[in-house]
This record gives C-alpha cells, structure tokens and sequence, in this order.
C-alpha cells in the first residue's frame, strides 16, 4: 500500500478541506488491513468492533490535524489510534482479558522503523485475504457477501455498494447487518479455506475484486470519473489472490488478465481537462504497453486446464479492444461472438445493453436499437444514464434528431460523474443546435 510523505512545512499549511482529502486518502488506502489486523487480534464476532474504532480514529484525526498538522507518517498514527482504541475495550471488558497481552505487545514503544514494520505488508501477510474469504462464507447470502467485503475491506459506502448493485441503500444497510449477524452465529475461523470449502468461496471473493475495480475504473458518484486508486488496490488484491496457492487458479488469472488490460487504457479514456472520450476518441499511444503486456500474460495464464468463465470472455473482449491498432480495425464481429457467449452467463440487463452497442457496431444503428427493445429486463435499466446515452447515439446517428435529444436529456439527468455530465451536455448541445439549424431551413 501507498503511503503518504508530506513535509511538516507543507502540512501546516493545510486547511480542513485538504486535511479531509488526506483523511480520505488513508481510508481508502488503510482501512482494509487496520480492520483485518485488529479482527485478528479480536476475533471475528467483533468485527463490527474493529470497523468502530477505526472509524473514531479517522473521526480524531480530523478534529485533530488542522490544528497540530497532519503527522509525517499518517497512515502509522491511524493505526496507532486504533490501537489505543482498541487498548481501552480490553481494558473495560472482560470478555477480551485473555486478548490483552497480544494488544498490550502491539502498544509498547516503537521506534520509527518498528511502527512502519507493523504497517507493512509483510508484517500483515494475508490478513485481507483472510478476511474477504470470511465475508464469502456460504452461510452468508451471495448478494450480502459482496456487500460485506466491499464495505469491509475496501472502505466503500452504503451508496456506492447500492450503485453497484442497481439497489437502494437501505436494502444494502439490511444486507451487511444481517451478514455480520450470520458471522456471529457461525463463530467462522479466521483463515484461508482450502478443498471444497475453498471452492464455494471463492467465485464471490472473485466478484467482489471484479465489483471493486468496476468502481475505480467507472466510479459512481463524485467528481471523477476514473479512481485510480481503487483500480490499483483491486489489481494488488487480486494478484494477491492469484500469487497464493489457494487462488491460482484460471479464473484467477483471466479476472486479473480482464483488469490489467482495462486500466491499461485509462490514461487515454479522459482528455486534459478531465472529459470523457469515446473509444474511437482515445489516443491509443497514451495506453500503458508494459501494463498491457503484463495483461495479456495473464491472459495466456487463463487459458490453462477446462475451466471457463465469464471472466475469460470479458478478458478477451479487453483483448480485442488492446489489440486493435486504431478504433476502424476493432474486430467487431468476434466482440459480438464474445457477448453472446457471456449472455450465457451473465443474463443481466447491462450484459445486453453493451452486447446491443456491439450489434450497433457489426449491423447498424437501427439493429442496435432494435437489441436494446429487446432487453427481457429493460425496465431495470429506466434510472440508468448509459442506457439513455446508448440510444441517444443511435437515434442521431439514424438522424433522428429530436428523439436524440431526449435521450440525451434524460441521461444528463440521470448522470453523477461531472465529467459524463460535460460529455452529454456536448451531445445534447450539438443536436439543439442541429434542430434549431433544421427549424430555420423549414422556415
């Protein structure tokens, strides 16, 4: 993980509103291996424990640092205040009397290299994969699992797990309460499966990575469209997984092949003032080659034994896309191939909808448009941005102005991202200016 290095000079500088960046920052960053290391410590029943008291040292920090600056390690005083936190239960509860010794060693004074040693990965080892395979224990309904991790490890909210989902928040906030009431009951081992056990677990540690680096590489809600950070901690998580015994594994490799060979092409996917290009606008010099080969690697990797997955196909269509010198050479046809393919799989509305932009591209705009009507579970997709914008680039390409411009409307609405919000603003501005141009030639 990433730390923060910023000069006392530069830090007592700061105002509140950068201080909450930082604090942000190490949430993101921090929040999954202090909650691993002190449920370790604790032991799963308390795992909501260690979720609070990590929580109040974030909430000190930012009552803190504005004042006294934030501190040349902040990530080490996170986890020391979580420490002190946590040193205060045991000494309150009797219950945690034969966990002292083992928090009271973590307390004693460190030097500067001893703190770090205690932050570092080595120190923590696979805390966070044990963690993620505890909250896709099988008692655990599938949909909560991946909430529970997404929460859990990866420092998301209440409302970007419920984006992603295409849920509410409170049916999100029933799910993690009810999957930590199954924790409790079940007194699960804190430790990697193996065998069978193994097995079960692993197909929702999986979607919860693929679920994590969907949310960096297309964010939705705030600022930016991209969060590079999160697309970073999904891609070490999972090669984590995939360097472990336990999770070498094909799928493995083709989930990591998929994310490898997306965040390759990010430095393209935005021009200089933060919008948002098409594929067909992207300059394909600025994608990330040694990424892209590190990628297609793991690809080869995937391709190992029987096993075949819809990771597999996301991963070749990623290929596809790499592969391709310049937007007109796209192997269109074999993208299709590849969506049709994944439908078998994944029979979800958005499968459909990015599969209806691939027809678009093999037979026409009206054979898009026509795969989109036929969505068996379309209505799921009526508060969606991307469907509005998808049809209202087909209608204008079959000059359908003002039906465009609807589209476009109702996608402005819809969006979240500001830089999706520009890039719909320009496309409903440019068919106004079309129909207004249309208007006065009537005339």
């Amino acid at each position: 993980m990433p730390e923060l290095h910023v000069s006392q000079t530069e830090i007592n500088k700061q105002e509140p509103q950068e201080v909450f960046h930082v604090v942000e920052h190490l949430f993101r960053h921090e929040a999954g291996k202090i909650v691993a290391t002190l449920t370790g410590i604790f032991g799963l029943e308390h795992l909501s424990l260690a979720e609070d008291v990590l929580q109040e040292a974030l909430a000190r920090a930012l009552q803190i640092w504005p004042f006294h600056g934030v501190p040349q390690n902040p990530s080490a005083w996170i986890m020391r205040a979580a420490r002190n936190l946590a040193l205060d239960v045991v000494r309150r509860q009797k219950v945690f009397r034969d966990k002292e010794p083992e928090i009271i060693r973590l307390m004693e004074p460190e030097s500067s290299a001893q703190e770090k040693a205690v932050l570092s990965e080595q120190e923590i080892g696979d805390d966070r994969l044990r963690l993620m395979f505890v909250c896709c224990y099988p008692l655990i309904p599938a949909e909560a699992q991946v909430a529970l991790a997404l929460k859990t490890l990866c420092g998301f909210g209440v409302r970007e797990i419920s984006r992603a989902f295409l849920t509410t928040d409170a049916a999100i906030a029933k799910r993690l309460t009810r999957a930590k009431q199954r924790i409790r009951q079940a007194r699960i081992a804190f430790e990697i499966p193996a065998g069978e056990e193994l097995a079960r677990r692993m197909e929702s540690v999986l979607q919860t990575l693929y679920l994590l680096f969907n949310e960096g590489y297309k964010a939705s809600s705030g600022d930016k469209l991209v969060r590079q950070d999160i697309c970073s901690e999904a891609i070490r998580l999972t090669s984590l997984l995939a360097e472990h015994p336990a999770g070498n594994q094909p799928k493995t490799h083709a989930l990591l092949a998929l994310m490898l060979l997306g965040a390759a092409r990010i430095p393209a996917r935005l021009d200089d003032e933060g919008n948002l290009l098409r594929l067909q606008e992207q300059d394909r010099t600025c994608w990330d080659q040694p990424m892209m080969a590190r990628g297609m690697g793991h690809f080869a990797l995937s391709a190992a034994g029987r096993e075949f997955s819809e990771y597999h196909l996301q991963a070749g269509i990623a290929a596809c896309h790499c592969a391709a010198q310049d937007y007109p050479s796209t192997d269109w046809p074999q993208i299709l191939s590849l969506y049709d393919r994944l439908l078998e799989f994944d029979d979800s509305p958005i499968v459909a909808l990015n599969r209806a932009v691939a027809i678009a591209e093999v037979r026409g705009p009206q054979a898009g448009k026509e795969a989109v009507n036929a969505i068996p579970n379309l209505p799921a997709l009526e508060s969606y941005y991307l469907l509005h914008a998808v049809l209202g680039e087909f209608e204008s390409q079959l000059n359908q102005t003002q039906v465009a411009a609807g589209h476009f409307r109702k996608a402005l609405q819809l969006a979240e991202i500001k830089s999706e919000q520009a890039f719909l603003a320009k496309r409903l501005q440019s068919c106004e200016q079309m129909i207004s141009r249309e208007s006065e030639m009537a005339h």
